[in-house]
């Protein structure tokens, strides 16, 4: 008899594991710095969504975040949209990645089985500063936006944080969305710099890009400056691009810089431009505010996935997904970001197995479509790689079928918290995700997020149980989006999320709480999206569960 009929759960984590968890640490100190009795994850999370201002003051205590908090938590916290959150607060965003300096691993890179660099958190820091010093100079500041068309290169990360450290906008894009995709997104937002790649490689393959750059480049009007990343040529001819220069030429006359000057500015102001997949036409910019990324991430990364410093995070991503954002903010939990690009079915998708034992990685991070296909290609993991370091498992991007659950625990690893993840990038971050201290169910979200009061509401918004409704989220939190680019009275984003229910953010997954947690049964068939546009959702769109 199977698990799932017997009524088990796939895995459960032991006592040590549960008393050691960052979550566990955290509802012992929340209880004590707030006087209140949170014995279990039921408790806790009803505190985090009832008490907010405690809650995320709670996160920001937590985190260490470097800055200014202020006086004031949250304003008009009933309203959606319209609460604001930390109004009095000051801070940057890159300063709390750049909490190090020292020679530990903070970005290891493998381009296929063709590449393969590492970063220390010195090395990282000083490129940052090289590359801050290199923007001031071409007259980016804050505000200026600074786009990145690249594979997932330890560049693209160096340059998000030399942006964000000035307090500049940062946006960037896949190569594989081609060239109008990147000028349907980079043109909304007028960059000021653009890096690019010279190429990259695709089952062991080159994709020379430099053609393509030169057609951005020139659809760009507003960029003064391409930087070209060198990955898969040793030479260039940059003489048919506009405004290009080598990265080495751009930042070579700043090598002598050795600080950053980090830019303190309000919890709210504009750190990233994203666009969501599935856009009928073309995608509108999603404006996240720095703080409230900080805070989600922090919150996710070190309670929900238990990364601590020292860790090795990996997820197999591309820049232009909100995984990529997610990724990245790894570094202000302590942990190292173990970087991949090219092909997931390299070696039938062993590669990024061998990456995960020569790397030591601890927490990986995977699609549903990885895992459904090495399950067809016959991969046994467990038989043939050495693994025992890797204590969490993510399925993001899409949804995870209950075989698959079945085929992690079966051919990957047995001991490992399989967490299947409910995200967004209209939120850069998750209403459901895993937890360590919990059981792993088959086909199951293990819980709702912290600080997420998401529920499920019929057609006449009434709350539901037993029956299929939309998924909700009823109480405001910091990771809300700003608003739309080009949206300056945000009638687009009233529309996109809060117009079939009054105050409350509709995010337009068919749902079902159950006895036993919430089944997402999947994306309507039209969504209404942005100025009503058609859309499927970027999260989770097919049978998940999310505890109660």
């Amino acid at each position: 008899m199977s698990d799932a009929v017997a009524g088990r759960p796939l895995w459960v984590p032991g006592a040590d594991q549960v008393g050691g968890a960052n979550i566990t640490a955290f509802s012992r100190w929340a209880e004590t710095r707030w006087g209140r009795c949170l014995p279990d994850y039921t408790a806790l999370h009803a505190w985090s969504v009832d008490a907010p201002a405690e809650f995320w003051t709670s996160i920001w205590e937590d985190g260490e975040v470097r800055g200014r908090m202020g006086s004031r938590v949250v304003e008009n916290s009933e309203s959606m949209p319209g609460a604001r959150w930390f109004p009095d607060a000051q801070l940057n965003f890159a300063e709390n990645l750049l909490r190090s300096r020292d020679e530990r691993d903070a970005l290891v890179f493998w381009g296929e089985d063709r590449v393969r660099n590492r970063l220390s958190h010195g090395d990282l820091y000083r490129q940052v500063a090289h590359f801050a010093a290199a923007l001031q100079e071409m007259g980016v500041s804050a505000g200026d936006r600074v786009v990145a068309w690249t594979p997932n290169l330890p560049e693209t990360i160096v340059a998000m944080l030399a942006a964000s450290g000035i307090g500049a906008v940062f946006s960037s894009a896949s190569p594989d969305c081609g060239v109008q995709g990147a000028l349907d997104r980079f043109g909304q937002i007028e960059p000021k710099v653009l890096l690019a790649a010279d190429g990259y490689y695709r089952d062991g393959e080159i994709i020379d890009c430099m053609h393509s750059v030169a057609a951005i480049a020139e659809g760009l009007p507003s960029v003064r400056r391409v930087v070209v990343v060198p990955y898969v040529h040793a030479r260039h001819d940059l003489s048919h691009v506009r405004h290009a220069r080598m990265l080495s030429d751009f930042v070579k006359p700043f090598l002598s810089v050795t600080e950053i000057p980090f830019v303190s500015l309000p919890f709210d102001h504009p750190l990233y431009v994203v666009y969501p997949s599935g856009v009928a036409g073309v995608p509108k910019g999603i404006v996240h505010g720095a703080g409230g990324v900080l805070l989600q991430h922090l919150k996710e990364h070190r309670l929900h996935c238990d990364i601590r410093p020292g860790d090795r995070l990996s997820c197999f991503t591309h820049c232009g997904s909100m995984m990529w954002y997610w990724l990245v903010s790894g570094l202000a939990s302590g942990a190292s970001l173990l970087l991949y690009d090219g092909s997931m079915t390299l070696g039938n998708g062993a590669i990024l197995f061998d990456y995960a034992q020569v790397e030591r990685i601890t927490h990986l991070g995977v699609s549903a479509t990885f895992i459904d296909r090495i399950a067809k290609a016959g991969l046994r993991p467990r038989e043939t790689h050495d693994l025992v370091r890797l204590r969490a498992f993510f399925s993001a991007e899409g949804g995870l079928a209950p075989e698959s659950f079945d085929y992690v625990y079966q051919e990957i690893k047995a001991d490992v918290c399989l967490s299947s993840i409910s995200g967004s990038a209209d939120i850069l971050s998750c209403f459901a995700l895993g937890n360590p201290t919990m059981p792993v169910w088959r086909g199951e979200i293990q819980c709702k997020g912290l600080g997420m009061a998401i529920d499920v509401l019929n057609d006449i918004g009434v709350p539901v149980r037993g029956e299929v409704g939309a998924l909700v989220c009823s109480r405001a939190f910091p990771a809300m989006p700003i608003g739309f680019w080009n949206d300056p009275d945000g009638a687009q984003y009233r529309a996109a999320y809060f117009a079939r229910f009054e105050n409350v953010w509709c995010h337009g997954e068919q749902s079902e709480f159950t006895p036993h947690g919430l089944i997402i049964h999947g994306c309507s068939d039209t969504a209404v999206g942005v100025a009503g546009e058609s859309v499927v959702s970027d999260s989770s769109c097919s049978g998940q569960r999310a505890a109660t």
